[in-house]
C-alpha cells in the first residue's frame, strides 16, 4: 500500500516481513503454562479416536493452538488459516519456528471442537478447577477463608445453535453460563475456576447445585480447616440451594427478592431512612434485620435489610430496599456493604471474559461444541490471570486481561533460529519491556 503524500516523501506499507509475528511476547503464555501444566492435563482428559495415519495434529496440539490463540486474541476459528505459518504460534506448539509444519486449519479446528464428548467436557471442567485450585495451593499455604462466588451472565446468540433459548428477563435468544471464581482471605482478585455453559431459559439453580457439590470437597482437600463462604444473588434464592448450604457447612450470603412480608419488615427502616432523606435532600440508608421463614423452607434463616431511600433533583424519593439471607452474624451495614456487595466485582471478571476472551463466540450449531469453547476461553483466562499475578510488582498489577495483552503479548518480534537458540528480536522502543522482563523473570527467565 503507497502513501504518496503522507509525509515529506512517499510510504510504502506491504506485509511481506518473513519469520515475524505480532504476538512476540505471547512466548510469556507458554511460560505461565510450564508452571501450572494445566494444557498438558486438560490433554489427558481427551481421547483420540482418529486413525493414526491420517493424524497430523495432536489434540494437545489442537487444544493448545485454541488456548494460546484466545489468550492472544485470535477468537475465531478462521483465525487459524491466516496464523497456520506464525513462528511465534509455531513456537508455543513445540514446532520449529521456521521449518516447522503448519498448525492446523479452521476445519480441522472445527472438526475438533464438535468431536469432544460430554464425558469428556466433565473431564476438562473438572481439570480446570484442579488446576486452579492447586496453583493457588501453592502460593497460599496458609488460608483462612475462601470465597465462592457464582454467577450467571447473558451470552447472546445469533443463529440456530441447539439449547440456545428466547429470554424474556433479557429480551433475546441466548446461552446462559453459570461462571464461579474463588477469593482468598482478603485478597482483591478473584480467580475463574469453574465455567459452565446452560441452555437460554434455564433456571438460575441449575447446575450450581453440581458446582458446588464437585468444587467444595476440592477445596477442603487442598485447604483442609479452611471456611469456605458462598455469595449468589438473588436468582439463587431457591429452597434447594438454601438447604445444600447449610447441610454443607458453608457461610453462606445470598440476596433475596422483595415480597409483601419482607417489605412490610423493612417499612420501619424505611421511614428512618425516608426522613433523613428528605431532610439532607440526599440519598440515604438504614441497616436491619429480621427473621423470616418463606413457606418452603425448613427453617427460618436471618435477613439483613438494606432500606434505601433513593433521591434525584426533580423527582420524588423512590423507596429501594434490599434484602440478603445469611447465616452470619455480623452486623447488617457491614454484612451488606462490606461482604455482600464485594461480589459485585465477578461482574468486572465477567466482562473481562467476554470482551476479551470470547466467553460469548458460541457460535457452533452443536450445544456440547459451544461448551468447549466456553472452557477453552476460560482455561486461556487463567493463564490470563496467572500473568497478572507475575505482574503484581510492575506498573500493570492492575491491568485487566485486555490491557496485559496489549503489553506484554501484542509485541512484535523476528524471529532468528540458529544450530544453538532462537533469538526473539523485539522493539527496542516497546514501552513495557521493564514489565516484560520482571514478569519473564517471575515465570522462569534469567
Amino acid at each position: 500500500m503507497l502513501f504518496p503524500d503522507l509525509c515529506d516523501r512517499p510510504v510504502m506499507a506491504a506485509f511481506d516481513q518473513a519469520h515475524s509475528s505480532s504476538d512476540g511476547g505471547a512466548v510469556l503464555l507458554k511460560a505461565a503454562d510450564r508452571r501450572l501444566g494445566m494444557i498438558d492435563g486438560l490433554a489427558a482428559c481427551l481421547s483420540e479416536r482418529r486413525t493414526s495415519t491420517r493424524v497430523h495434529h495432536s489434540l494437545r496440539d489442537l487444544l493448545a493452538q485454541r488456548i494460546y490463540g484466545l489468550a492472544c486474541g485470535h477468537a475465531d476459528a478462521n483465525d487459524a488459516d491466516t496464523l497456520a505459518d506464525d513462528p511465534i504460534h509455531k513456537l508455543l506448539l513445540d514446532r520449529d519456528p521456521i521449518h516447522g509444519h503448519r498448525l492446523a486449519s479452521q476445519p480441522t479446528i472445527s472438526r475438533f471442537e464438535n468431536g469432544v464428548s460430554p464425558r469428556r467436557l466433565y473431564r476438562l471442567g473438572e481439570t480446570l478447577a484442579d488446576t486452579v485450585i492447586a496453583q493457588h495451593r501453592q502460593r497460599r499455604r496458609r488460608v483462612r477463608r475462601i470465597t465462592v462466588d457464582l454467577d450467571l451472565t447473558e451470552d447472546a446468540t445469533h443463529g440456530a445453535q441447539q439449547l440456545a433459548l428466547f429470554n424474556g428477563f433479557y429480551r433475546g435468544w441466548c446461552y446462559l453460563p453459570l461462571v464461579a471464581f474463588l477469593t482468598f482471605d482478603r485478597e482483591p482478585r478473584q480467580y475463574l475456576v469453574a465455567a459452565l455453559l446452560r441452555p437460554g431459559t434455564a433456571p438460575a439453580t441449575v447446575g450450581l447445585r453440581g458446582v458446588l457439590q464437585r468444587l467444595l470437597p476440592k477445596l477442603w482437600r487442598a485447604f483442609p480447616g479452611v471456611t469456605i463462604r458462598v455469595r449468589l444473588d438473588a436468582g439463587f434464592a431457591h429452597p434447594d440451594i438454601f438447604t445444600l448450604l447449610d447441610e454443607a457447612g458453608v457461610e453462606y450470603v445470598v440476596a433475596m427478592p422483595a415480597n409483601a412480608v419482607l417489605n412490610a419488615a423493612a417499612t420501619p427502616s424505611l421511614a428512618a431512612a425516608r426522613v433523613v432523606a428528605t431532610v439532607r435532600g440526599t440519598s440515604a440508608r438504614v441497616f436491619g434485620e429480621t427473621t423470616y421463614q418463606a413457606k418452603s423452607w425448613a427453617q427460618a434463616r436471618r435477613v439483613v435489610i438494606k432500606a434505601e431511600v433513593v433521591a434525584h433533583p426533580g423527582r420524588a424519593l423512590r423507596d429501594n430496599p434490599r434484602f440478603v439471607v445469611t447465616n452470619l452474624r455480623h452486623a447488617p451495614e457491614r454484612l451488606y456493604m462490606q461482604i455482600y456487595a464485594a461480589r459485585g466485582d465477578s461482574e468486572n471478571r465477567i466482562k473481562e471474559l467476554h470482551h476479551a476472551l470470547a466467553l460469548g463466540r458460541t457460535s457452533c450449531t452443536r450445544f456440547w461444541a459451544n461448551q468447549l469453547r466456553v472452557l477453552l476461553s476460560a482455561a486461556a483466562y487463567v493463564l490470563m490471570q496467572t500473568l497478572q499475578l507475575a505482574a503484581d510488582h510492575t506498573g500493570l498489577r492492575q491491568a485487566q486481561a485486555t490491557r496485559l495483552r496489549q503489553a506484554l503479548l501484542t509485541i512484535g518480534v523476528h524471529v532468528v533460529r540458529s544450530v544453538r537458540r532462537l533469538v526473539l528480536h523485539l522493539p527496542r522502543s516497546h514501552p513495557e519491556q521493564d514489565a516484560w522482563r520482571q514478569v519473564a523473570r517471575h515465570l522462569g527467565a534469567t
